[in-house]
């Protein structure tokens, strides 16, 4: 049975339809070992979005790793998400559309749809789209919400889970700016995420906390994967992406938002005031060039795309790609179990730097073009 359906139509994964909508085309791909994607990769033969390796279900020891950062990371997480929709019902005082960022931003954006409902009286709609580094973001997908979908301009916000070095944030930016450049039609080129670690976006953090959702695939994320932009594309298709539908059976995507609801919900009954102020991001700028250049300095580092500031990009280079060794700031802090669980599942040497101002940090290996 395929994936493939038409390249415009939305669906919404494994979540409930009402939740989010993802502008995406399901494609079949032929997944790619991850050694020599990476080598692809690095040779510059082909870019990271053209493939996609296979995933697999987390292990029985990870799982229960992940178990044990959910009970520690949901109320911080709950925390988040009820000050971050605080700070979008301040900042839309008409009708709000959250557009998050495939697929790290989708758990948010489907919490904050709830939230945003619940505790504020704002409904929104919620569409999930790809942006890819050196890519761009999906313009077909941009063109249905204000087209097909009708939304206000105004209104739209693009979420994410949290900012590692700020790539994302920057590719945002400028892939509105020649947006409105082609199609006349300015929109709000500010991050929204739960956490700013580079001082690049709107978030009511800027602190290295364990966010549960960053520390599983699919499975955490609808069932779909991260985003693809290659042949398959057509020029009208939205950019693609695989739906795991055999992963259905272990599918933890909808039963987490309802976990992190439930929180949310007990905070406000217990007296939580969410706040609508975000962070200083000056403070977190400052303290992510210093550390960048510190690590760059320290292994010789000359691309930047091979440092993975925070337990949530740390913890993807585990998943996704070859690490060079991951750096840990207190290896008896609960927040980077599943780290150090991944390091020896995967046979990653890790090392300690009491010194780091996040909790993690993970490199990847350079490769050569063999």
């Amino acid at each position: 049975m395929t994936n493939e359906k038409s390249g415009d139509e939305p669906f919404s994964g494994s979540y409930r339809t009402e939740d989010v909508q993802f502008l995406l085309k399901p494609i079949d791909i032929d997944p790619i070992e991850v050694a020599e994607k990476e080598r692809l990769i690095q040779s510059g033969r082909r870019h990271y979005s053209e493939m996609l390796s296979r995933e697999s279900l987390p292990s029985a020891s990870y799982l229960d790793v992940f178990h044990r950062a959910l009970a520690m990371g949901l109320e911080p997480m709950s925390r988040g998400a009820l000050d971050l929709a605080a700070i979008i019902a301040a900042r839309r005082p008409g009708d709000i559309t959250l557009v998050s960022l495939a697929r790290a931003g989708t758990p948010v954006g489907v919490a904050l749809k709830h939230l945003l409902r619940e505790v504020f009286g704002r409904d929104s709609a919620h569409y999930s789209i790809s942006i890819i580094r050196d890519r761009g973001i999906d313009r077909n997908a941009l063109r249905f919400i204000l087209g097909q979908a009708g939304r206000d301009p105004a209104g739209i916000l693009f979420v994410d889970g949290w900012t590692g070095k700020g790539v994302i944030a920057r590719e945002l930016r400028h892939a509105l700016a020649d947006f409105e450049r082609d199609q006349g039609v300015r929109l709000d080129p500010d991050l929204y995420a739960l956490t700013d670690l580079a001082g690049v976006g709107v978030a009511p953090s800027d602190a290295d906390y364990l966010i549960p959702s960053s520390i599983l695939n699919a499975t955490m994320s609808g069932l779909v994967s991260r985003s693809i932009l290659n042949e398959r594309i057509g020029p009208d298709d939205f950019h693609g992406c695989v739906y795991y539908r055999e992963f259905a059976h272990a599918d933890l995507s909808t039963w987490f938002i309802d976990e992190l609801l439930a929180k949310a919900r007990a905070l406000i009954a217990e007296g939580y005031v969410p706040s609508d102020r975000p962070v200083d991001p000056v403070a977190a700028r400052s303290r992510s060039a210093a550390m960048l250049d510190a690590i760059r300095k320290s292994f010789g580092i000359r691309d930047e795309n091979f440092i993975k500031p925070g337990i949530g990009e740390a913890t993807r280079v585990l998943l996704r790609r070859v690490p060079e060794r991951v750096i840990i700031r207190d290896p008896d802090a609960p927040e980077v179990a599943h780290l150090l669980e991944l390091a020896r599942e995967k046979d990653v040497r890790w090392q300690v730097d009491s010194g780091l101002p996040y909790q993690a940090v993970s490199l990847i290996k350079g490769v050569n073009d063999a």
